[in-house]
């Protein structure tokens, strides 16, 4: 049976987990929407598709390029963690 403690510290893991998987991307989307209001408030250019289109082009970019973080990250951890919890180890 599973209990508490165990319970709160995979929840915990699992949170770790997705924060350290979606840093890229967030990273990303910051930057790319930092460098397009900036130029947007330089220029005086309110385009709504001149902010969305980079942004999405940027983290399309960096999903394709972290995909195999992300797999290896959450691969590590249902065959380290959450498999042997699941099968009672």
């Amino acid at each position: 049976m599973l209990n508490e403690a165990i319970f709160f510290d995979t929840l915990k893991q699992g949170l770790w987990v997705a924060t350290i998987i979606s840093v890229p991307i967030l990273t990303a989307a910051l930057l790319a929407g930092v460098t397009i209001g900036l130029f947007q408030a330089l220029t005086s250019i309110q385009e709504m598709t001149l902010t969305f289109v980079p942004k999405l082009l940027a983290i399309v970019a960096v999903f394709w390029m972290s995909m195999s973080f992300m797999t290896e990250t959450l691969v590590d951890f249902f065959q380290n963690h959450l498999i042997p919890i699941i099968i009672g180890g």
